[in-house]
This record gives structure tokens, sequence and C-alpha cells, in this order.
């Protein structure tokens, strides 16, 4: 009978040394698994959800963001809504029931966001939104957009003060996106800008069409181009706006080399596609008015605001809302810019 009993403790004792020493490592979509050491997090989950991964800057900026991330051996995913609340929305929710420390919402509507990052921060997430000052977030970064359009109209000013005068107009073509909030913003902003700096009498707006990726750009360029073939300034919200307009102007005018010095493209966002055509010089490409500067800026800078957030900073009050820089970028700061794309 002893003999039976000690059999038993032995194969207790041998289960439970076998259960210690075991792990179970959970499937993840980018780094490593979380660690804990003596109760400090050196690794996070982060859930991520955008508008769109088919907008050039944005693919840019969330490839350097993975890298970064993926350096630190954060878990973490990345998901493209397709612009669309609905599966925004199912995209935080499956973050909050997958555990995440921190979410990030790019939001198609951000109202109709509201009510499911409220339940994350509930449920004792952090969420941060980019681009939107929205309400239920732990920060919100984000661009003073009327002012980001403003500074473009500014620089498109510029170029049309150069190239027209109030005998001689500049017919003018603003690309947005009015069904987001933001970009109708900036776009608003845009126009601001141009009826400030512009000399009296100078130019014209003659068509504002939608355009915030490049293939809807080019094609409703191309259409302006039919109704108004003296149109020759096309400024607009995104990088989409500028792809798609320059690629337009330059099948009109017969490839690069052959576009008149007065016509001209001027937008913001920073992509390789952008930079390399205003590098060239021989584009439509005239000006970008940029952020934080490369992609991999940009990305850093982002990566910053998730640790001031994860460690617990205060973005209470006036500081909830973290606005981002603005620069214009030119050909004294290109090489430098490029070199982080």
């Amino acid at each position: 009978m002893k003999k039976k009993i000690l059999s038993a403790i032995l194969c207790v004792a041998m289960i439970a040394t076998m259960a210690v020493g075991c792990t179970t490592k959970s499937p993840t979509s980018g780094g490593d698994d979380k660690k804990d050491d003596g109760g400090k997090k050196d690794s996070y989950k982060v859930g991520i959800t955008i508008q769109s991964l088919k907008n050039d800057y944005w693919a840019g900026v969330m490839g350097k963001l993975e890298e970064l991330m993926k350096d630190k051996g954060w878990d973490y995913t990345l998901q493209d809504c397709s612009d669309n609340s609905a599966t925004q929305i199912s995209q935080i929710e499956n973050f909050i029931t997958s555990g995440c420390d921190l979410i990030m919402v790019h939001p198609s509507d951000a109202e109709g966001v509201e009510t499911v990052c409220q339940s994350a921060l509930d449920a004792g997430i952090k969420v941060m939104c980019w681009d939107d000052p929205m309400t239920n977030t732990t920060a919100n970064w984000i661009l003073d957009n009327t002012a980001l359009g403003n500074d473009i109209g500014k620089t498109a000013a510029a170029f049309i003060n150069e190239h027209y005068t109030a005998d001689k107009p500049a017919e003018v073509c603003v690309i947005g996106k009015p069904s987001t909030k933001v970009l109708l913003e900036r776009a608003n902003g845009i126009k601001e800008g141009l009826e400030k700096n512009c000399d009296k009498g100078n130019y014209e707006i003659v068509a504002e069409v939608d355009g915030l990726e490049a293939n809807e750009a080019q094609s409703n360029v191309e259409t302006v181009l039919q109704a108004h073939p003296d149109c020759s300034v096309f400024v607009g919200v995104g990088a989409g706006a500028m792809i798609g307009s320059n690629e337009a102007l330059l099948q009109k005018f017969g490839g690069a080399g052959k576009i008149p010095e007065n016509v001209g493209v001027i937008t913001t966002d920073v992509t390789p596609q952008q930079l390399e055509s205003l590098k060239a010089g021989d584009e439509a490409v005239r000006a970008i008015v940029g952020f934080e500067g490369s992609s991999t800026d940009t990305a850093q800078a982002c990566l910053d605001m998730f640790e001031k957030i994860l460690k617990g900073d205060d973005f209470s009050g006036d500081k909830h809302d973290v606005y981002r820089p603005t620069m214009e970028i030119n050909m004294d700061n290109i090489d430098d810019i490029m070199k982080g794309m």
C-alpha cells in the first residue's frame, strides 16, 4: 500500500514538473510574444486599422512602421478596412477580444467608431486615433487639416503668382475627397489658402473632383482636361491626387520634359513616386507639403506616440489632441527626405 501511495505522489510530481517546463506560443501577426520581466513589459500587442492600403502614402508609412515594431519584438496586427466603417468596427471588436494593449484607428467614419472605441477603453485598452479629433480615445495624433490645406494653397499660390496674371489667369482644379471629413476640411483649407495668397484675379477654380487614390485622380483629371483643356494647376489633398494628375499631364503633353513650366501639381503626403517626380524636375510636380519628413520619420514619430501612450503619459484635457508638424519639401531638402523612404 505504501508503495502505491509513493508511486502516485511521484507521478503527480512528474506531471507538475512537466507543466511548469512547458510554454504555449500564441500565433502573432508580426513580432514576438509578449514578455514580462519583473512586471515591466518590454513588448506589446498592437492592433491597427486604417482606411486603405491602396493609398500610396499609407502603404509606405505602414511598411516602415511594421519594420520598427518587428525590430522591437512587438506583436501586431495591421488591417485595411477598405474605407468601410462596419468592417472597421468589426476589426476593432476583434482587437478587443484578442487582448491588445493598444489599438490605433485611422477612421473611415470617426463618429461611427466612437462607441466601439469606448468599449476598448472600458476593457483597459489604450486607443490612439490618427487623423481625427475623436472623443473616446486615449490620445489623438492629428493634423490641423484646415491649416494644412492653407499651407498647400499658399504653396500653390506662389506658383500661380509666378506664372499668371489677372490678364491671363490660371485655370485651377482642386482634387479632394469631400465624403471624408478631414479631407473636406483640407480641401476647404486649400481654397482659403489660394484666396488669401493669390494675386487679385489671377486664378479661377474651374473644377473640383475626387481623387484620393491615383487611378481615380488620373481618370477624373483626364475628364477635367477634356472639358477645360487650358486647366493648368492641380492642387490636391494627398499623394494619389499628385500621382494621378502628374500621369494625366504627362500623357497630355507627351512625356517628361515636354510639360510647360506654367503647368503644375501641388499636394501633400510624401511617397517615393512623388519625390522622384519632384527630383526629376521635368514633370508636372512642382511642390509637396509634407509632415515629419520621410516615411521612416513619420513611422518613428507614430511609434514614439505608441510608447508614450503605453507607458502612461498624460493626454487629458488640452493634451488629448497632439498636432503633427508640416514642412515644405523642395530641392534643398529632398535628398535627405529620400534617404528615409
